[in-house]
């Protein structure tokens, strides 16, 4: 089961490849092109990231092997996949990627391959969720709500529970139950 358009970010210096894996994206990704790795790394918003980077290794400018390695430096949480021609070898131990794609790849592969990815990443999430959620409710069921409605930090940690249910929700069929269980548990004292 494919997750609700995930955001994918498709990075290749060769024009009718990167457009030809779009189009294999496109009727169930939102899909962003780039054609450099310096493009790649400005259309990466860190407050609204890619779920994931479809990235090649071999770039004139750049190569992906750089670009990924800068990728890692951001505060984000997206998942990448190297998409390349580029024979692998030993040297791939030291890259931080996420899965590893030899072209050409066929629509199904690229399709399955950034839907794993992205459940991995919703998994992921869940647990900052958890984190997240549990410290809110634990404070708003003890603590007067007078005392949160203008406290900044609350109001943060409440926008990042948001944030973080709406995208696991997005990226993970049936979420909804899951995070419902969690919600259902009573953190107030007696």
């Amino acid at each position: 089961m494919y997750v609700d358009r995930p955001r994918v970010l498709l990075v290749d210096d060769e024009k009718e490849v990167a457009d030809a894996y779009a189009l294999r994206l496109d009727a169930v990704a939102d899909v962003t092109v780039t054609y450099s790795g310096p493009e790649a790394l400005s259309a990466v918003d860190e407050s609204d990231p890619p779920d994931v980077i479809l990235l090649d290794r071999h770039m004139p400018d750049r190569s992906g092997d750089d670009i990924l390695r800068e990728l890692r430096e951001f505060d984000i949480h997206t998942r990448v996949i190297m998409v390349t021609a580029i024979d692998p070898g030993l040297e791939l131990i030291e890259l931080p990627f996420d899965d590893y794609l030899c072209k050409p790849v066929d629509r199904e592969d690229i399709r399955a391959a950034v839907d794993q990815q992205c459940q991995v990443l919703a998994y992921e999430l869940l647990g900052q969720y958890f984190g997240v959620e549990s410290k809110r409710a634990v404070i708003a069921a003890e603590l007067p709500q007078d005392r949160l409605e203008d406290h900044d930090q609350f109001s943060s940690l409440n926008d990042q529970a948001n944030s973080l249910r709406d995208r696991i929700c997005r990226l993970l069929p049936d979420a909804d139950e899951l995070l419902d269980q969690f919600t259902g548990i009573e953190r107030e004292g007696y």
